[in-house]
């Protein structure tokens, strides 16, 4: 067959029909975000053909960008330390608790199944600094070093000389055994607060609770009298309080509420509000008046009560937080078998 030849002109005309038909299929399709989605419905720069993130972990031990759960990094920018990733420092424990800080900011916490209380060094070494030492579950140091413990195995209150020589403090109330002290926290003249809920204890010898309410008490900074200031939670458990020794803050984890209230110079809290619906296990707070909560990850309110972060733990259970390290800027967290950092700009305070 013999091919027809069009003139110049036609073909020209044809030419600018089909140029202008491609410049309308084009700008006819909608746009694609660039590394947002592709054609299966991942994102390419967020799996790798393994199924795992590309900066999931890396041989320092780095875990998950801690916010990638909230997907915020307005939020993360406020407390979070730029590019700073959760950490694991120490694992192959059984049930890690009670992190808190001393003078120098080296933190002590426990591995309450394994009755002993464990050292992180502002170095980075890990040591034990007591082994039995009553069950230890929340810990906290005073202002002169003594590292004061909820003393589980007896439901005692205990504190601690640098070498592991323990005081008594606190046996019974009004002539009965306390629940079980689990967390405490000492205001700046030196008076304590410390809550007491139940949890049955399979290495406890002692029969059903002996108090009638899962209460928190309040010991005077002579460490003389104990004096129960609430008694209307279902299960308080975290506790912590403000820099100026103001405000006291309580997590009812069995009521999943926190509530915040007005310390007195003689103990007593007043003016319960509700903080935030959300319970707790164990509690810490910044310099910026932030409140910390743990359970699933750690979990940050500002003073209002407004959720600011969420820091996702790869753990099932984060049992409690606290800021070490020389500086006051390294969020301690404790999670089930293991001991976590993360770098932060916001500060701890002692």
């Amino acid at each position: 067959m013999t091919a027809t030849r069009y003139p110049i002109a036609t073909q020209l005309r044809w030419a600018c029909v089909l140029v202008g038909l491609a410049c309308w299929c084009v700008a006819d399709r909608p746009l694609r975000a660039a590394g947002n989605t592709t054609a299966d419905n991942t994102t390419a720069d967020n799996t790798t053909a393994d199924n795992t993130t590309a900066d999931n972990t890396t041989a320092d031990n780095v875990i998950a960008d801690p916010t990638a759960a909230n997907g915020n990094a307005a939020d993360a920018s406020r407390i979070i330390a730029p590019g700073a990733q959760v950490k694991l420092l120490a694992d192959g424990f059984t049930f890690t608790e009670g992190p808190t800080a001393d003078a120098a900011g080296n933190v002590f916490f426990t591995d309450q199944p394994n009755d002993r209380i464990l050292k992180w060094s502002v170095d980075g070494q890990l040591s034990t600094f007591l082994q039995p030492c009553g069950r230890s579950n929340g810990l906290y140091f005073d202002a002169q070093d003594r590292l004061w413990a909820c003393a589980d195995a007896e439901n005692q209150l205990w504190w601690f000389d640098p070498a592991g020589r323990a005081t008594v403090v606190v046996r019974k109330y009004a002539g009965k055994l306390l629940n079980g002290p689990n967390d405490l926290w000492i205001r700046p003249d030196g008076g304590m607060y410390l809550t007491d809920p139940f949890y049955k204890r399979s290495y406890w010898n002692r029969g059903p609770a002996e108090q009638e309410v899962e209460g928190v008490y309040y010991l005077a900074p002579d460490h003389q009298r104990l004096t129960r200031v609430v008694d209307d939670l279902k299960k308080p458990n975290g506790v912590v309080g403000t820099p100026d020794g103001q405000t006291l803050y309580i997590a009812d984890i069995s009521a999943k509420q926190t509530f915040m209230y007005a310390i007195q110079p003689d103990g007593r809290l007043t003016d319960k509000r509700l903080f935030c619906e959300l319970g707790s296990d164990g509690m810490t707070i910044d310099q910026q008046g932030n409140v910390y909560l743990t359970g699933k990850g750690v979990t940050v309110f500002d003073r209002a009560g407004e959720q600011i972060e969420h820091i996702a733990i790869p753990e099932n259970w984060t049992s409690n937080v606290c800021f070490g390290g020389a500086d006051r800027r390294t969020l301690f967290i404790t999670a089930t078998r293991s001991l976590y950092g993360l770098q932060m700009q916001v500060r701890g305070f002692r």
